[in-house]
């Protein structure tokens, strides 16, 4: 199946952007989709083979999982490739431009959510990022 690409441009330096999407520290402050959401108990070990896990929950108790994997590829200020515990690939670029940093985000669908909807919940992670970076 192809993959699913989404992105955004983060109106911050590089080193900000790459040190926000990557530090335990921040990563509890945007990892989630809606205020509705929160994200706790996140270790990440960046560099090839480190594995990385965070729990993802609906602050209402109704939801909860486990958003874990192992990198394939890091690349300091630029790329990040890894594979998550279900199999599914996913790639994230992080590209210097005149108006901030832009990420791009392709990860391969999984089978029990319409595709439209993994793309507008990732997507929706991304823009949580995008804010919580720029207000900071």
């Amino acid at each position: 199946m192809e993959k699913i690409t989404i992105e955004v441009t983060i109106e911050a330096p590089l080193k900000k952007v790459w040190n926000y999407w990557t530090n335990v520290e921040h990563i509890e402050g945007w990892a989630f989709a809606s205020d509705d959401w929160g994200a706790e108990g996140i270790s990440n070990h960046l560099q090839k083979d480190g594995t990385f896990s965070s729990r993802m929950f609906a602050k209402d108790g109704s939801s909860e999982f486990i958003f874990s994997g192992k990198y394939n590829e890091v690349v300091e200020n630029k790329l990040l490739d890894y594979t998550l515990d279900d199999g599914r690939n996913v790639v994230v670029k992080f590209e210097e431009t005149p108006t901030g940093v832009h990420i791009t985000q392709s990860f391969e669908p999984e089978s029990e959510n319409p595709i439209k909807m993994q793309r507008d919940g990732w997507q929706e992670y991304l823009n949580n990022f995008k804010k919580y970076t720029e207000n900071r």
